[in-house]
């Protein structure tokens, strides 16, 4: 199997194609410019393997085009809510036009099943069950699981979506809820670094999201589906805390307010029933793995 990978330069796709190569697939990335460098420090031995092609998510016959000769795809190409609020109509253009071209160029392609990343922006500060963004990038996100939805009911293409909260680990740069990952570097290299979002937030260790892509790309997927992928709700005190423990003298602190998503939501039974076994990486852990990341590279 070929799988498509778009935002192929970015940090959750690294993480991604790590799982797929490490499975023996072969990978093809797209993005509008080609850079390697996470991947080969996560997947040095295979990043090599992988298949470039270079264009705009936001021209059809690009996705077309990087489609070809694919059994599956992943969607991962977007920008976020800092670039979403700075020019909303780029934002549009690349999360949700861009999202539509590939549901269009599965269907050109005769690939049933697109995988795709969502985002826990789709909800409010106060309720993590009923959709309502704050933000702009949010809004999009939440059109395309509508989206989603519209192509299995006109086109026949299954779905699955994911919206995980705050993603952290090695590679995590950018965003306004780059905060976790960002303390981890500064830390591991001994300077001081604050926070920038107080309270509490669900954090998901990368290569969790990661293993989620890879067990869905295993299955037999009818319908279109979205799955919160919460983590665990961390106070950011208690990432600090954690990163003092792990490296003793580490300057992290906090400010700000907390983020505009919820902290509650409830359990999916369908997730587990679809994707069984989905593993969850202990804070602990995931901390000490991205802080070793940043000692080595």
């Amino acid at each position: 199997m070929r799988a498509l990978v778009t935002g192929g330069s970015g940090f959750l796709a690294a993480w991604v194609m790590r799982r797929l190569l490490a499975r023996g697939l072969g990978v093809r990335a797209f993005d509008v410019r080609e850079d390697a460098r996470l991947l080969r420090a996560l997947a040095p031995a295979h990043a090599a393997e992988v298949e470039w092609q270079l264009g705009d998510i936001a021209n059809a016959n690009d996705m077309t085009r990087a489609l070809k000769d694919c059994e599956a795809v992943i969607h991962l190409a977007g920008v976020l809510t800092p670039a979403c609020a700075a020019n909303p109509v780029l934002g549009a253009q690349i999360n949700l036009i861009g999202t539509l071209n590939i549901f269009d160029a599965a269907h050109a392609c005769g690939i049933r099943t697109v995988l795709y990343a969502s985002s826990a922006g789709v909800f409010g500060p106060d309720d993590g069950a009923t959709p309502f963004p704050m933000t702009q990038y949010g809004a999009f996100k939440l059109a395309c699981e509508g989206s989603a939805r519209a192509y299995w009911h006109d086109r026949g293409i299954a779905s699955i979506g994911f919206r995980p909260l705050v993603v952290y680990g090695a590679g995590r740069e950018t965003g306004s809820s780059a905060g976790p990952s960002l303390a981890c570097r500064a830390a591991a290299r001994g300077e001081p670094y604050t926070i920038p979002f107080s309270g509490a937030t669900g954090l998901v260790f990368a290569d969790d999201v990661a293993a989620a892509y890879e067990i869905a790309l295993t299955r037999e997927v009818e319908g279109a589906h979205v799955f919160t992928l919460a983590g665990d709700i961390t106070p950011m005190e208690t990432v600090v805390t954690r990163l003092g423990a792990i490296v003793l003298g580490a300057r992290i602190g906090i400010t700000g307010e907390p983020l505009p998503i919820a902290t509650t939501f409830p359990d999916d039974p369908a997730l587990h029933a679809m994707l069984p076994g989905l593993p969850r990486t202990p804070l602990d852990d995931g901390l000490r793995q991205t802080v070793d990341f940043y000692r080595t590279n």
